[in-house]
């Protein structure tokens, strides 16, 4: 009696009418939107690994002085290493685009900004993937694909061409099912893509083989796809062209993914397999449905996808590409080999559209009124900086490559940042070779450059290298950071901190 009892109370629940209201206007969501929805809100309350990038920081300040100047940057303004060196910033709408949200909203509203950028990807996913694949298809789906995002959620430029590249290869399948070309409109996409982010790349690797499978397919008018395509490939790549840097911003990816020293930067590493990680789970739970299923895939969808999986593998970067590719190119094939036809959009209803906008309102004013804050981490050595003297800050520092971004931020020219394209192999190695004590290198950049203070990572081989010369004092450390100067450098006596306990400090030895 008891759990018919239970039974009975509940179900007066779910018919209590403000409840069934809401039902049913949620019942005009796909499960895809929800999820879309919740990612989103995801995005802007947690905000934990979103800021894990120092390259944030000096897109930010990059995208400041352009708006203060108004105009693009086209050499180097911030390095003292390099000053004035050529330096084409092909990223700089997407940094003057964030350069606003942090002016208007703090950190909350960087965060906001990219919140929105991986909603929208999310929703046109869903809505992709929900024309072939049922809600557990659909689940698996989104879920694997933004696990394997999931590392490369950063506050960069790269989060707000995804919503393009998630379009783009809509596009390019409603071109082929409709057997005619993209829309000539889709140039417009493709010049705020390339003023973005270098991926634009991308683009035409995708209308490249859509056209050539319309080229090759059974009975196709090929004067006419040749006319077509053609046109099309012509207006993007002219669109692409429509950035302040011309030809040298259409070739600036291909120059970049020439550098030998690429290696060392983490997101352009080779994809470890050491360790289970979403990218290989999601690859593995593909072979298994795609295997076990005989998914029948056309050929050149095929090379497309194995292309961009040789990316993906050779550069854990190109990881957030095939996640987001992949999906919508295995959605019919596999929405097939399960019986499934393609399914009718589900007109939303206006109710449902205002329920979602709401939702969305309430957690970026929740984000507003909680706002964002950044401390001290491995990227951000606040207190490390902040103890820096005025007229120490404005002389010649060796610093760890993943401070160079913060060191931007707050006005201090550094020796090395992210901007490992501008830099070059050889600095960069030559920076390598210096912050792990090696010799003669480390002596050379000293000399070379005058170096009088560094503000490095504390295992790093040069702090112990310094210490050990009687010239050198540490001025302060913590478990993020310890800055040395030398003592001529230092004019009046600076007291040497070093913080005991997080929170506290006492004076050091």
């Amino acid at each position: 009696m008891t759990v018919i009892a239970q039974f009975a109370k509940a179900r007066a629940v779910a018919d209590w009418p403000p409840l069934r209201r809401l039902s049913d206007v949620l019942g005009t969501l796909s499960p895809a939107a929800l999820f879309s929805t919740l990612l989103a809100m995801g995005m802007v309350l947690y905000q934990a690994t979103i800021f894990n990038d120092p390259d944030t920081f000096w897109h930010i300040a990059a995208g400041g002085w352009m708006i203060d100047h108004r105009q693009v940057l086209h050499k180097d303004i911030f390095s003292f290493s390099y000053p004035g060196r050529p330096w084409a910033s092909h990223e700089w709408l997407a940094e003057i685009v964030m350069a606003g949200a942090y002016r208007l909203a703090g950190w909350s509203g960087v965060l906001l900004l990219f919140a929105g950028a991986i909603g929208v990807a999310a929703w046109l996913l869903g809505r992709g993937v929900a024309r072939w694949l049922g809600p557990l298809g659909q689940g698996v789906a989104l879920i694997a694909a933004f696990l394997v995002i999931g590392p490369t959620v950063l506050a960069r430029p790269h989060l707000l061409m995804l919503p393009i590249l998630v379009a783009w290869t809509l596009e390019m399948l409603a071109a082929r099912e409709a057997n005619r070309a993209p829309h000539g409109w889709m140039a417009i996409l493709m010049v705020a893509w390339a003023n973005l982010h270098g991926s634009f790349v991308f683009g035409f690797v995708l209308a490249g083989g859509f056209g050539l499978e319309a080229l090759t397919a059974p009975g196709a008018d090929r004067w006419k796809v040749i006319r077509d395509w053609g046109l099309f490939g012509g207006l993007i790549a002219l669109a692409a062209l429509a950035t302040p840097h011309g030809i040298s911003g259409l070739i600036a990816p291909f120059q970049i993914m020439l550098m030998g020293t690429l290696n060392q930067i983490i997101e352009w590493k080779p994809a470890n397999f050491t360790t289970f990680t979403p990218f290989e789970g999601a690859i593995l739970v593909t072979l298994l449905v795609c295997l076990a299923k005989g998914v029948r895939i056309p050929l050149i969808r095929v090379i497309l996808l194995l292309f961009i999986l040789h990316m993906a593998l050779q550069h854990q970067r190109h990881q957030l590409v095939i996640a987001v590719i992949a999906p919508l190119l295995l959605a019919q094939p596999i929405g097939r080999a399960f019986g499934r036809a393609a399914a009718q959009d589900k007109p939303v209803t206006v109710a449902a559209k205002v329920f979602l906008a709401g939702f969305v309102v309430a957690m970026a004013i929740v984000r507003l009124v909680i706002p964002a804050t950044r401390g001290d981490d491995a990227i951000t050595p606040v207190s490390a900086l902040a103890h820096v003297p005025p007229a120490l800050a404005a002389r010649p520092v060796f610093n760890a490559y993943n401070f160079g971004g913060y060191l931007i931020f707050k006005g201090v020219k550094p020796f090395i940042d992210g901007r490992a394209d501008m830099y070059g192999d050889a600095f960069v190695k030559r920076y390598t070779q210096a912050n792990n004590a090696e010799q003669p290198a480390l002596d050379q950049v000293l000399k070379q450059y005058d170096i009088a203070w560094t503000i490095t990572q504390p295992r790093e081989g040069i702090v112990a290298a310094l210490e050990r010369r009687p010239n050198w004092k540490r001025i302060y450390a913590d478990k993020y950071a310890v800055v040395l100067a030398r003592t001529d450098a230092l004019g009046a006596p600076v007291q040497t901190l070093i913080p005991a306990k997080a929170g506290t400090q006492t004076k050091g030895r």
